[in-house]
């Protein structure tokens, strides 16, 4: 089966991923000081509520996996969305710290059934076969989230104020995407277990390879890089001094990239030789957070050396969603690849939920997020190191991954 058969199921699925992104994840960074102000919060105790919504979706992941590969995703993201709707509503009332607290709880529990990892596997499940390409071009729309959701959802924090802002964003959740869920993702196919599988292959011998475990470290570390800028990107760009016309298109300039490298990714990798181009794409992450922490120091041309961070950054996390989503299918095993994802959960959520409170904990008036950024930076280089030694005990460049 290839994309093509059915490309209204990726068409939807892609709209549902732009909306849960761009109405969850990137709107933490916006509400991030208004909530601040508001529930007199210090930068540190305000990024714990994203770290928890990233903890409560890397602890799930597991389950969810497992669910999936029986067959149940239409009821995960389904559930998912309903979650999200209703907890976008109750973060509107939120009048106390616990209280913000609990509301990101909740929004992880929803992101865990709703994200890319759950879409990944039921796209690794209908498209057993052509199931990268089929990732990309679903990710298409998806990458878009940042440049429609961070100017729209600005806007309407201008114009309603943060709590009323939430309402439209709720509203999508639950009139829009959950009823894409609901529809498109009936007949399932079945379970892995009534597949022909690999009975020589069983998941506790994948969970304990090696090439299993450098794949787990490649993707926490870099997750916990990805995930730890969106909710401080705002409030970095400020603190830069910069004209706040450039700190909101910046960030929303990163989704258009995305898109573009997943664009570059679909058209040429075919001509590249699969595994190189898996060893290049995280590399694009590390030297655009380096451009970051030059910035300050290009005095005139600062708005210049940011821009060339977007580009690079954008690009390379586009395509790294990519390559985080099909190492595990194209490195350990394809057959048990959402329960093998699934499996990571813990360790990711330690990994994400650390990275935002990190940075928020070592940012100071004086230094900004510099120390923050030399931590992403050294982390990023070790996930790609543990990536390339995945690939040569896999034996990757030499033969086909194994099912």
């Amino acid at each position: 089966m290839s994309p093509r058969s059915s490309p209204s199921l990726i068409g939807w699925l892609s709209l549902a991923q732009l909306i849960s992104w761009g109405s969850v994840f990137y709107t933490f960074a916006l509400l991030l000081e208004p909530v601040e102000r508001e529930l007199g919060l210090s930068r540190a105790d305000a990024s714990v509520a994203f770290s928890l919504a990233l903890l409560a979706e890397g602890l799930l992941a597991w389950p969810v996996g497992r669910l999936i590969d029986r067959g149940h995703e239409r009821a995960v993201m389904t559930t998912g969305s309903l979650v999200l709707g209703l907890c976008l509503l109750l973060h509107s009332a939120v009048d106390s710290q616990l209280g913000f607290y609990l509301v990101w709880l909740g929004l992880g529990v929803g992101l865990a059934g709703t994200l890319y990892p759950p879409a990944f596997a039921v796209v690794i499940r209908r498209y057993p076969h052509n199931f990268r390409r089929a990732i990309i071009v679903m990710t298409f729309l998806g990458g878009l989230a940042s440049t429609v959701f961070m100017p729209l959802t600005a806007w309407l924090i201008a114009g309603l104020g943060w709590r009323q802002a939430l309402w439209p964003l709720a509203a999508l959740q639950l009139l829009v995407c959950a009823p894409i869920h609901a529809l498109m993702l009936r007949h399932a196919p079945p379970p892995v277990t009534a597949q022909v599988a690999t009975p020589h292959a069983p998941l506790r011998r994948h969970l304990l390879s090696a090439p299993y475990w450098l794949v787990g470290v490649f993707v926490v570390l870099l997750m916990g890089v990805t995930a730890a800028l969106p909710a401080h990107m705002v409030s970095l760009l400020r603190g830069y001094a910069l004209p706040e016309h450039w700190v909101i298109a910046l960030p929303a300039a990163i989704g258009v990239l995305q898109v573009a490298g997943r664009a570059l990714l679909f058209f040429f990798e075919h001509h590249l030789d699969l595994h190189r181009v898996n060893r290049l794409i995280p590399g694009l992450i590390p030297l655009g957070l380096l451009a970051l922490l030059l910035a300050p120091l290009a005095g005139s041309a600062q708005v210049a050396v940011v821009l060339l961070f977007v580009v690079i950054y954008g690009v390379g996390n586009g395509m790294f969603t990519i390559v985080k989503g099909t190492a595990v299918a194209e490195y350990v095993s394809r057959a048990q690849a959402a329960s093998l994802n699934g499996a990571l959960g813990l360790p990711m959520a330690l990994s994400r939920a650390a990275a935002p409170w990190l940075l928020g904990l070592l940012w100071t008036p004086e230094g900004g997020y510099a120390r923050g950024l030399w931590l992403l930076l050294g982390l990023s280089l070790l996930g790609l190191l543990a990536l390339v030694l995945a690939q040569r005990l896999a034996g990757a460049a030499h033969r086909p991954a194994r099912a």
